[in-house]
């Protein structure tokens, strides 16, 4: 955990959920944590909460799909702390049916959270990075799209997406700039509250209900991969209930 400690990491999607339970685990660890997501009073809440126990933690109101909040929010990093260490790419949002259901609404915001908003956090960060000649990307990405089933189809292909694209950049960029993908399953979070096929809903609800872990699994897989030495990269991380099929 000395690794850890003193590292300046900004995480998108901070305001619930997982993002929130990273946030909380690396500042207990302590991270100086950068937190941005939409909603600024839970945001606000949890950086209080940080900082009642010791932590130290300020947040950026942030839209995933605006490029420039992104700059935004590691910006918000190097001005308050000096630098930027680590950035986690958060933020997701499902929208799960069949194909032929033509949801190109919902397509079109799968593609613009998971997949351009990711990118969009890595183009805020590399520049940041290369400049310090360190740096480390971890983008919380998902078990769909390493199993590929019905109503999943683009959801999981944005998911596939950040996959590639991760592997790409590792290659690329010679150990200067670590990379790190963690795929959770079933978690205990409000993200099927945002998906608008009901029966889809429910489905996911009552799994979610039955077999769900904490968030906090999740959080402890980004402690793990943030704590290696320099010259250690853990590449990918499948998180999941051990009862998921």
């Amino acid at each position: 955990m000395q690794n850890i400690k003193g590292k300046v990491v900004a995480i998108t999607g901070a305001s619930s959920g997982m993002g929130k339970a990273i946030a909380i685990e690396l500042a207990k660890n302590g991270a100086k944590v950068v937190l941005g997501a939409r909603r600024t009073e839970q945001l606000q809440q949890i950086v209080e909460e940080i900082k009642s126990t010791g932590g130290e933690a300020t947040c950026a109101k942030i839209d995933v799909k605006n490029k420039a909040d992104l700059v935004r929010l590691v910006n918000t990093a190097v001005e308050q702390y000096g630098e930027l260490d680590v950035i986690v790419n958060n933020a997701g949002v499902s929208q799960l049916a069949r194909i032929d259901e033509l949801d190109i609404d919902g397509w079109e915001e799968m593609i613009d959270i998971n997949l351009k908003g990711v990118l969009y956090g890595m183009a805020a960060a590399i520049p940041i990075f290369k400049q310090q000649q360190s740096g480390h990307i971890v983008n919380i990405i998902s078990t769909s799209g390493i199993k590929i089933v019905p109503m999943q189809g683009v959801y999981a292909g944005t998911k596939n997406a950040i996959r590639t694209i991760a592997e790409a950049f590792r290659q690329e960029s010679e150990g200067n700039i670590r990379i790190t993908g963690i795929s959770p399953g079933f978690v205990k979070t409000d993200f099927a509250n945002n998906i608008k096929n009901q029966e889809i809903k429910t489905t996911i609800q009552k799994g979610m209900e039955q077999i769900a872990i904490n968030p906090l699994a999740i959080a402890n897989a980004v402690i793990y991969a943030l704590s290696q030495p320099n010259d250690v990269e853990i590449g990918d991380i499948v998180i999941r209930p051990s009862k998921q099929n």
